[in-house]
C-alpha cells in the first residue's frame, strides 16, 4: 500500500461571507481579495509540510494544476514540484497533473517533466490530465469539443519526445513541429503515468486501460459518494480484460488525526467547513461538448450505492458547511479521530474501493500549519505503517522505482504492540503544558 501527501493550495484568508457575496470560487473571484504576500507565505507553508511528509515516510508528494481559483493556487504544478525535487530525498514527486491540451507546444511539458525527473534522481510520476472545465474552457478559452483531441495529440507527442533517439518531425492537427529533440531526457526509461479524473469519463477509462496507466479518482466526497463510480471503473476494466492490480487506482481522502475525538473536532471543524463552503464552481462545471454523450449515458446508468448514507440533501448541506463535524465523518467526507480509529476506517475504505494508492489530505481549507504538520507526522508514524500489508502481494508499477527503494529503506515501521507512537514535536508540546 502506498500513501501520497496532497492538499489543495487554498487561499486561507477569504472573508467569512465569501460564498454569499461571490458567485464562484473559480474563474471569477475578485483579485482584490488576494494579498500576494500572504500567498507567498501559503506556498512556503505547503513546501514545509511536504518536506515533513517526505521525512515521515510518505511514498509520494502530490501537486496539481488549476487556474483562476481561490481553492487551488497552483497554476503550474511543475514549479512546486521543482522546489520539492531539491528539498526532499525519498518520496516520489507525483504530479496529477499537467493539463496537456493547454500547452502550445506540449513539448514544454515533456521538457519540464524531464527536468524534474533529472533533478529528483528519477522520482517523477507524471500526470496527464484534461483539466477541469473551469480551467480548460473558461479560464484558458479552449473550445470544449477540442479538449480531448488536443490532450491525446499532446500525450503522443510527449511520449515520443521522451523516447525517440534522434530529432523527428511531428505533423499533428494542432501541433506542427519540424524539429522535436528535447533536452534533457528523463532518467527513468518508463516514467509512471497517472491520469486523474473525477466524472467517470468512459474515454478516460479506455485510455488508462489500453496503456495500463494509474487512474486517480480525485474526489473530496469520500467513500459513499465515490463508490458507485469506483465500482463501475473496476467492472469496466474487468469486462475489458484489463489489469485489476489495486496499485493502478488512486483515491483522495481528507484525514483529521488527533489524540482524541474531541481534539479532532476542535482542531479541524472550521477548516473542513472553510474548504467545502468556498469550493463551489458556480456555473462553470460542465459546458456542452466537454463530456461526450457516451460518458453522460454511462454516468446516468450508474446505480447509487450507499444511498442511505449520502443523499442529495447531504451533498448540498456539506457544500454549504452546514453539517456537524461528525456528520462529515459519518458521510465519508473526512476520516477523523485518534490513529486507531483512522486506521480502521482507512482499512475499510482501501479494501472496499480496491485502491493501492491513497492520496491522503492532511491539510484542508484554512487549517493552521502546526496542526497540519502534526497531522502529517501522526499519519506517517501511527497510521501508514499499520496499513502497509494491504496489497503487499501485488507489484506496484505506478510509483517510481527509485522512490520505492528510498521510502522502504527510511520509512517508519509499525510497532509490534500497535500502541501509539507520539512524534517528537507532540511530546515537546506535552512537556511544556
Amino acid at each position: 500500500m502506498k500513501f501520497h501527501w496532497f492538499a489543495e493550495v487554498t487561499y486561507p484568508h477569504l472573508p467569512p461571507d465569501f460564498r454569499e457575496r461571490y458567485r464562484s470560487a473559480w474563474v471569477t473571484p475578485p483579485a482584490h481579495l488576494i494579498d500576494p504576500v500572504k500567498v507567498g507565505e501559503t506556498y512556503r507553508m505547503f513546501i514545509r509540510l511536504m518536506q515533513i511528509a517526505d521525512q515521515v515516510g510518505f511514498d509520494g508528494l502530490t501537486v496539481n494544476e488549476h487556474h483562476q481559483t481561490v481553492i487551488a493556487m497552483t497554476p503550474s504544478p511543475n514549479l512546486l514540484a521543482a522546489s520539492l525535487a531539491t528539498s526532499t530525498k525519498n518520496a516520489a514527486i507525483t504530479i496529477v497533473g499537467n493539463s496537456l491540451a493547454l500547452y502550445n507546444p506540449p513539448t514544454r511539458i515533456a521538457e519540464e517533466y524531464a527536468y524534474i525527473d533529472c533533478l529528483s534522481g528519477g522520482r517523477l510520476a507524471a500526470g496527464f490530465v484534461l483539466g477541469t472545465p473551469m480551467d480548460s474552457v473558461f479560464a484558458y478559452g479552449m473550445p470544449p469539443i477540442e479538449v480531448r483531441a488536443r490532450f491525446e495529440e499532446a500525450r503522443q507527442l510527449i511520449l515520443r519526445a521522451w523516447s525517440e533517439p534522434e530529432p523527428f518531425i511531428f505533423n499533428g492537427k494542432y501541433n506542427k513541429l519540424r524539429y522535436v529533440n528535447i533536452w534533457p531526457r528523463p532518467i527513468q526509461k518508463r516514467i509512471p503515468i497517472w491520469v486523474p479524473g473525477g466524472g467517470g469519463s468512459i474515454e478516460t477509462w479506455d485510455l488508462v486501460n489500453q496503456h495500463d496507466y494509474c487512474y486517480g479518482h480525485l474526489s473530496f466526497s469520500g467513500l459513499y459518494s465515490s463508490k458507485p463510480l469506483v465500482d463501475a471503473f473496476w467492472e469496466y476494466i474487468d469486462k475489458k480484460g484489463g489489469n485489476l492490480n489495486p496499485h493502478r487506482m488512486a483515491f483522495t481522502q481528507i484525514i483529521c488525526l488527533a489524540n482524541t475525538e474531541a481534539e479532532a473536532e476542535k482542531n479541524y471543524y472550521e477548516a473542513v467547513r472553510y474548504f467545502h463552503r468556498n469550493s463551489a464552481p458556480g456555473n462553470f462545471g460542465n459546458p456542452p461538448g466537454y463530456t461526450t454523450i457516451r460518458s453522460l449515458k454511462a454516468s446516468a446508468n450508474q446505480v447509487s450505492i450507499g444511498r442511505n448514507k449520502l443523499t442529495p440533501e447531504d451533498r448540498i448541506r456539506a457544500s454549504r458547511g452546514e453539517m456537524s463535524f461528525w456528520e462529515y465523518d459519518d458521510k465519508g467526507y473526512i476520516i477523523a479521530g485518534p490513529p486507531q480509529r483512522v486506521r480502521q476506517r482507512l482499512r475499510e475504505l482501501i479494501t472496499d474501493l480496491r485502491i493501492g494508492q491513497l492520496i491522503a489530505t492532511p491539510h484542508m481549507g484554512n487549517l493552521a500549519e502546526e496542526i497540519a504538520a502534526e497531522n502529517t507526522r501522526m499519519f506517517g508514524y501511527e497510521v501508514a505503517p499499520y496499513l502497509r500489508d494491504l496489497w503487499a502481494d501485488q507489484p506496484d508499477y505506478w510509483t517510481p522505482e527509485a522512490s520505492q527503494k528510498l521510502v522502504a529503506a527510511n520509512a517508519p515501521t509499525a510497532r509490534t504492540d500497535a500502541g501509539s507512537r507520539s512524534t517528537p514535536s507532540f511530546e515537546a508540546k506535552q512537556a511544556g503544558k
